[in-house]
């Protein structure tokens, strides 16, 4: 069974016992799902390959862009452009409608960010991203000493470009979404094992920060995996990367199951038209799976 129901809730959201579909193999580390309800396709990252690919339903995957500076999370916009953190460059950046490159971000006062990991981007066009130390060792990033002496979220301002530094006591931030209402924003700390919630200030800043819920299975011989990914469905239930696959969690924190996958699960998106296929990026591979209640549009 690839499923462990923790509440009856989760039959409801994700289903009893589910077909998990093999759509891409022989990458390195993937990551960074985004799919593109206009043109219906699927991008990723392959952050070793140092690359991103593109998956289209009829199967087949290309190159979208090489190299990719080891680009880890990916976002669209309002505009429908692709915003990127780059893990070898320590750089936000978006790909514009003509593929060109410009460059969101790069320091922090006269340092260099660390290695930008995930992001996502608010209604207002505002681009919230985390920045753990990932980036800068081996395999998923390049060597390099780190300037910071902390590991950040920060706020790209949409209309003047400048950079808030929102929070900096997490040991590592990785995964972060807002709630549907974007009252909330949600972020997930890979080495304390749990997801943070914060309140949303009108001008975007962040206050009365507080552990949500963990993200771990105490069970004797308990598969690895750490947060990572995270994601709210349309009815508010909150997905996270952990050990053995996908948690799911309902809107008041309560831990409704686990989707087990076949590989660590680094990320997911929703797709397909009815935004009912969940898209995972997992180790060396790309998975496919049907749940039962729908994703939530990206732009």
């Amino acid at each position: 069974m690839n499923v462990e129901i923790r509440d009856q809730k989760f039959r409801s959201i994700v289903g009893d016992n589910l077909e998990i579909e093999e759509i891409g193999s022989g990458f390195e580390f993937t990551e960074g799902p985004i799919w593109n309800h206009v043109e219906k396709h699927l991008i990723f990252s392959d952050i070793p390959g140092n690359r991103m690919r593109i998956w289209r339903p009829d199967g087949s995957i290309e190159t979208w862009r090489q190299p990719s500076n080891m680009a880890n999370g990916n976002a669209y916009d309002a505009d429908g452009r692709v915003v990127t953190c780059e893990h070898a460059t320590s750089r936000v950046t978006r790909t514009e409608s003509d593929g060109s490159i410009t460059v969101l971000a790069t320091h922090f006062g006269d340092k260099e960010l660390n290695s930008p990991n995930d992001i996502v981007v608010k209604r207002d066009r505002s681009i919230y991203f985390t920045d753990p130390g990932f980036g800068r060792g081996e395999y998923y990033g390049r060597p390099r000493p780190q300037q910071l002496d902390f590991q950040g979220v920060y706020r790209l301002d949409p209309d003047t470009s400048e950079l808030t530094l929102l929070v900096d006591d997490f040991d590592q931030p990785n995964g972060l979404c807002f709630s549907l209402d974007e009252s909330r924003l949600f972020v997930n700390d890979t080495m304390r094992a749990h997801v943070r919630v914060f309140d949303v200030n009108a001008s975007g800043t962040l206050e009365n920060g507080r552990v949500w819920a963990e993200v771990t299975d105490e069970r004797d011989g308990a598969p690895d995996g750490a947060p990572d990914g995270m994601k709210v469905d349309s009815a508010g239930n909150l997905f996270v990367t952990g050990p053995g696959g996908i948690h799911v969690f309902a809107p008041d924190a309560t831990c409704l199951g686990v989707i087990y996958t076949p590989q660590g699960c680094a990320n997911f998106c929703w797709g397909d038209d009815d935004l009912k296929s969940l898209f995972l990026t997992a180790s060396t591979s790309l998975y496919r799976v049907r749940v039962k209640v729908a994703g939530k549009l990206s732009f």
